[in-house]
């Protein structure tokens, strides 16, 4: 038997380049404006997302049958804050410095509208190992587009990367790089690139790289 079947893997390509939730769907944006000034804190909040994507997807997926339709959404906001409340626990409790320096941006994993959207478009209609798949692979389609634009942010803006300073005094920061309007263009420029360069439209107006 193969180790992924057909239907995870069209899943998971699709979470990563075609369907992507960041540059293809325009989803979790302002995650992606607010912490991709630090390629440290971006990774945090990646793992952290992932974790709750994946987690609340197998939940929602599990309890998706004795899920009263009338307060649907409010279960699963409710399941997205418990996973959202062990994440803010840990990095409080282990990584205080990472926790003042991201702020309210934890807690507001709880309305990244990648979360709802993947419970509501497939883990209330899919079996809860292919429902895991997609949140793991969504989180990795979202961490990955961050992770780029934080590593050219950080290095045009500060001259280092992960706080090791690898430009020399030769280099002058561009300190719009750190700052919102630097997110905005970088993001542009990923989308155009992705976009139009590398996934292409097909004659269903979906994109095939």
């Amino acid at each position: 038997m193969p180790l992924v079947s057909g239907k995870a893997k069209k899943v998971i390509l699709g979470n990563l380049g075609s369907d992507n939730p960041v540059f293809v769907q325009v989803l979790g944006i302002c995650s992606t404006l607010a912490v991709t000034n630090a390629v440290k804190n971006t990774v945090v909040m990646c793992l952290g997302l992932i974790f709750t994507l994946s987690l609340s997807n197998l939940t929602v997926s599990l309890l998706r049958k004795w899920m009263p339709s009338r307060i649907r959404m409010m279960v699963e906001v409710l399941i997205i804050a418990t996973y959202v409340i062990i994440v803010d626990i840990v990095l409080k409790a282990y990584y205080p410095d990472i926790w003042r320096q991201l702020g309210p941006y934890v807690g507001l994993i709880i309305t990244n509208c990648i979360i709802m959207g993947r419970a509501e478009a497939f883990a209330l209609s899919n079996p809860p190992g292919l429902s895991f798949v997609d949140g793991v692979s969504a989180g990795v389609g979202y961490s990955y587009v961050l992770l780029v634009i934080a590593v050219f942010r950080e290095l045009l803006g500060a001259g280092s990367i992960w706080g090791v300073q690898l430009l020399g005094e030769w280099w002058e920061n561009w300190a719009i790089m750190v700052m919102a309007p630097g997110a905005f263009f970088m993001m542009a420029l990923f989308i155009w690139i992705v976009k139009g360069l590398i996934i292409k439209p097909d004659a269903d107006g979906k994109g095939t790289s």
